[in-house]
């Protein structure tokens, strides 16, 4: 007898047996991997794409760590596919257009060409596959067990089929995108990341293919049954089981299930002397050509099938480049599952509620305005709650003592309440300046939109400075009193987004002092004439100070380790990969300065390593909040150097975009973060310690248990 999926698609089910790897096969895979890692790993140095996919891996580690809830493990697992996506439209790329650009270059760590990496970054990513259809196997047991059953088509009943088959009729069916190919009707563009099915048709004794998507309005999640226990399919699951229903009159001989990655590095750089040219207008072109670019990445649930490889030739796309996935292509629907669950049951899954606090003298205060005149604020997002700033911005569009408002903004919320204050703001006779990047990936069209509206309200709009990216997190506030001007200047190390500024943590201050609002107004005056050689009197500004700046700090340790004293460097930020700043940092290891950073995401320094990076200690901490705020800080406390800063240790922060480092502008704001700072040092619980064999590790401590996110939500 045939199963349902052959009658169904007239294809056989595969003998099991055959599909299982041998012995050999999985020895063979696992020299292949330990090939291409040993490859990425040269000397004191870790090659970028490694390191991050690395950094991806942690991700994963949490949705199987059994210590968080069921339903954000759920979460990780959906995002560290979205990770993955991105990466390869990104990263993997970038590396694709230089294997073909410069095919001899290579990258100044590990001496591997583009070619050589994107072989050994597909060899990696395999065994990500692998370990994420397990990982999700996982959550599919358990969350059966919680209430929801998520079925495959073959797990339904006969009148569970024919519920499901009305339901495709009625609600799937008519939102198809589907095609016959032949003269008339050529292949037709597989967007990206969209899922597609490539049938084999027969009809009439003639031969062709067939293509079927689904709208975006297709719902992801059908319910099959309500009771003790929920049944739910998935959207593909219906396309699959029911899919050939839409080509009438034609017999399915076969049929595969795809998706295709695109490649999304754009190239924005234009010519900064053309003034005819309008930016905004040539970025919306650049958006609408992201969905035409090569395919760099295909994704299907048989890789060996005819459909397959016919795919992947019409998309010209190496074998090498196509990837196996047996579950589903991205797990974004897993943010929604709990919805299926009774609402008090659904909450014993979840993180227990938290809500980022403000602080009595804030919220008490008669005035922002006259308070932060007084005093320096302090924010650590998302502990400290980011509404104090925005009500500040509201303040400020109402005060007349404000003459002028000017900020950065790199992505915003998809409803913005300073975006608000800022329209406010110049309706009532502000000068409001805003530096909106309209190259920040993936919030283009964002940008785009909020840079009309705000343009609208009468706001002087930049987009940029020369080629570099504005990076920066700054706004400058000036108030005249009488005849004297006075400044507040916001200084922080992320976006000025209300969504992300409750998931992400980040360092701000708002500070009065003098010097650092005259940099912060010269900073805006310097974008707008687009002078990059300026000195300013406390900020580093990349591309021109930010790092001979941090150099300069690292030579001070280094000089006082050498003169018997004890050096000390600690810092935090998402990457390090800045070749001249690694190099620095051994040479300070070298002296004996002793040097602890927190790096979230790729380190390309090996620590621990004998005679060169042996007091170099590396750990990396993947929680319930992404870590996100850059800290530099040197010498002790009797004469402690420390920078916040939008800057992560990356070449293409510190010398290919406008970034700023700010000295923290007081002691206690000073003691608050490097309080902070040794709490994260002493996890180790979410902290993972990196060896001098570039492998990552669980922290050992006869210390009690610390997760440090957990004990600065009960602080």
């Amino acid at each position: 007898m045939k199963t349902q999926k052959e009658q169904s698609t007239g294809k056989k089910e595969p003998n099991v047996c055959k599909k299982k790897e041998t012995g050999a096969c999985k020895k063979k895979e696992q020299s292949a991997y330990k090939k291409a890692v040993r490859k990425f790993r040269r000397g004191i140095y870790v090659n970028r794409e490694y390191s991050w996919l690395q950094f991806n891996k942690r991700v994963l580690d949490q949705a199987n760590d059994p210590e968080n809830p069921l339903l954000e493990r759920c979460k990780f697992l959906s995002i560290f596919g979205s990770n993955l996506d991105e990466f390869f439209m990104v990263r993997v790329g970038s590396l694709y257009n230089e294997s073909l650009t410069d095919p001899s270059g290579a990258e100044n760590k590990t001496g591997l060409t583009a070619a050589k990496q994107l072989s050994g970054i597909m060899t990696v990513v395999r065994r990500l596959y692998d370990l994420r259809a397990a990982t999700y196997a996982s959550l599919r047991k358990q969350l059966s067990k919680a209430g929801v059953r998520i079925l495959t088509a073959e797990e339904l009943t006969p009148r569970q089929r024919e519920e499901c088959k009305a339901q495709f009729v009625e609600r799937v069916l008519p939102l198809l995108t589907l095609m016959v190919l032949d003269a008339k009707h050529p292949m037709m563009m597989f967007e990206n990341r969209k899922q597609y099915i490539v049938y084999e048709l027969e009809k009439e004794g003639r031969r062709m293919l067939g293509v079927m998507c689904a709208g975006s309005a297709a719902d992801r999640i059908f319910v099959v049954a309500r009771g003790k226990k929920v049944k739910v399919i998935l959207l593909e699951e219906l396309l699959k089981a029911f899919g050939p229903l839409a080509f009438s009159g034609y017999t399915v001989k076969d049929r595969v299930v795809l998706r295709v990655t695109r490649n999304a590095d754009l190239d924005t750089r234009v010519e900064d002397s053309d003034v005819e040219r309008d930016f905004s207008v040539f970025m919306k072109k650049k958006i609408e050509t992201r969905a035409k670019l090569g395919a760099v990445r295909l994704e299907a649930d048989d890789v060996d099938s005819p459909l397959c490889a016919t795919a992947a030739k019409l998309l010209k796309i190496d074998p090498a480049f196509c990837f196996r996935e047996e579950h589903c292509f991205d797990y974004k629907f897993l943010f929604s599952i709990g919805n299926f669950l009774p609402e008090e049951q659904a909450a014993e899954l979840r993180y227990p509620p938290f809500k980022g606090a403000v602080l009595p003298a804030l919220a008490e205060a008669p005035s922002l305005i006259d308070y932060a005149l007084r005093n320096n604020i302090f924010l650590s997002y998302p502990y400290d709650s980011m509404s104090p700033l925005v009500d500040l911005l509201d303040e400020c569009a109402r005060d007349r003592r404000v003459q002028a408002v000017q900020i950065t903004i790199y992505r915003l919320a998809s409803h913005s309440r300073i975006v608000e204050a800022l329209c406010r703001a110049c309706e009532n006779g502000k000068q409001v300046t805003v530096v909106i990047e309209l190259c920040a990936r993936f919030d283009e069209e964002s940008n785009l939109h909020y840079a009309r509206k705000l343009q609208e309200a009468g706001c002087t709009i930049i987009y940029g400075m020369e080629n570099y990216k504005v990076h920066s997190k700054i706004i400058s506030v000036v108030l005249k009193e009488g005849d004297e001007l006075r400044y507040l200047t916001h200084l922080g190390t992320g976006n000025y987004n209300e969504s992300t500024s409750k998931q992400y943590t980040d360092l701000n201050f708002i500070t009065a002092d003098e010097q650092i609002g005259e940099d912060a107004v010269a900073f805006f005056r310097n974008i707008a004439i687009c002078n990059v050689d300026f000195e300013y009197k406390k900020l580093l500004v990349a591309p021109e100070t930010l790092k001979p700046g941090i150099i300069r700090c690292i030579d001070r340790e280094i000089a006082k380790a050498q003169a018997g004293g004890q050096g000390r460097i600690l810092a935090k930020m998402n990457s390090l990969t800045d070749k001249a700043i690694i190099d620095k940092l051994v040479e300070a290891s070298c002296a004996g300065v002793k040097i602890d950073l927190i790096v979230r995401g790729i380190c390309c320094l090996l620590p621990g390593v004998a005679g060169q990076t042996e007091n170099i200690r590396v750990i990396s901490v993947v929680g319930r909040f992404l870590e996100h705020s850059r800290v530099y800080c040197f010498g002790d406390e009797s004469d402690r150097i420390m920078y916040i800063s939008s800057a992560d240790l990356m070449t293409r922060n510190t010398d290919k975009r406008v970034e700023i480092a700010a000295p923290v502008p007081d002691k206690d704001i000073e003691r608050a973060i490097y309080a902070i700072l040794q709490t994260l040092l002493a996890d180790n619980v979410k902290a993972r310690e990196l060896g001098a064999d570039g492998v990552y590790r669980p922290v050992v401590s006869e210390a009690p248990p610390l997760d440090a996110q957990q004990s600065f939500i009960c602080k």
